[in-house]
């Protein structure tokens, strides 16, 4: 189905319905949680009534976004005429309670994704890896469906758009981004004012724990590593959000293809890995292989093991990636 059939499909299912539910993945990031208010805002604007639900809390940095104060941690009381899950990959990862849902029963289900990893799960699935955020998808429903973009939903989905771009820098920004976003801007969006709140307001306790990271870093050819344990949140008085995004500072090094951020979840037993590449290395294929997924520059899975374990494995595998996708690369 291409792209304007399965929008015409999506507007026709909403259309036909009245209640719906709005949720996205665990550790919610800027994609997810831009995208689930402003198709929030969409769906309100469209008549409809509209939840987002989210169990994991929403990071500091996105609490300007309008309509954050009216996300929720539990499934809304009485039913649901659908339920409409962003990038989640699958019902086990998205971010909400299972029971709960289970015991909503929502008579319809909905993903929309952009990943390479996502899955057909839902009743109606709209999946486009060529988008480049699930934000430029329900960008392009709400272009559709006639309803005049108000500033909430253009604030919404340019955060959204921002940063899983990156800032306009990750593969995947084309022409057609550019011209998204210089619409979100004359429907209101101020970008240094979006810039300011999400890449200029980090707590200082983020700052430390960017700076353990470095002092860990390990490269080793063009792969470039490096750890935080437990106990690095607890010295810095840090949060889970403020390691998020820290895997940059590995890729930004020249010469290094691909990094990888190993984040202790139980003591010396389970480590969350972020991924990230350069090129032709593919590391959404290295993370499927752990039973994780993402896009072909940035992904991640977790892994159980000691650090040492853990490390050993993610290293083994991306050089292999390396080899393979060096061998398979086109000739420029």
């Amino acid at each position: 189905m291409t792209n304007e059939a399965s929008i015409a499909a999506l507007l026709a299912l909403i259309r036909e319905r009245q209640k719906f539910v709005v949720t996205s993945h665990t550790r919610p990031d800027g994609d997810a949680i831009g995208t689930a208010l402003g198709l929030f805002h969409l769906l309100e604007a469209m008549g409809k009534q509209a939840t987002v639900v989210f169990t994991d809390p929403i990071p500091d940095i996105y609490q300007f976004l309008p309509g954050v104060e009216r996300i929720v941690s539990h499934m809304p009381a009485g039913s649901m005429d659908a339920a409409i899950f962003l990038e989640s990959g699958t019902l086990e990862r998205a971010s909400l309670d299972i029971a709960e849902f289970t015991a909503a029963a929502p008579t319809f289900t909905i993903h929309i994704d952009h990943h390479q990893s996502g899955t057909t799960f839902a009743d109606f699935n709209w999946i486009d890896p060529t988008a480049c955020a699930v934000g430029a998808l329900v960008y392009n429903l709400a272009v559709a469906s006639g309803v005049p973009i108000t500033k909430a939903i253009a604030d919404c989905l340019y955060t959204a758009v921002v940063t899983d771009t990156g800032s306009f820098n990750f593969p995947g920004t084309t022409a057609s981004t550019f011209a998204m976003a210089q619409h979100l801007v004359e429907c209101g969006v101020v970008p240094n004012k979006i810039a300011e709140a999400v890449f200029f307001s980090n707590p200082p306790a983020k700052s430390r724990i960017v700076g353990i990271v470095l002092s860990r870093i390990e490269i080793q050819g063009s792969t470039a590593w490096s750890y935080l344990v437990l106990d690095d949140l607890k010295k810095t008085g840090a949060v889970v959000e403020d390691c998020e995004g820290t895997v940059n500072q590995l890729i930004n090094i020249a010469g290094v293809q691909a990094a990888v951020l190993l984040r202790e979840i139980q003591p010396g037993a389970e480590f969350r890995l972020s991924l990230r590449s350069k090129g032709d290395i593919d590391v959404s294929r290295v993370a499927e292989r752990f039973g994780g997924g993402g896009h072909r520059n940035a992904s991640g899975c977790t892994l159980n093991g000691t650090l040492a374990e853990a490390s050993a494995s993610i290293l083994a595998a991306l050089r292999e990636a390396e080899l393979l996708d060096a061998a398979t690369a086109p000739e420029l």
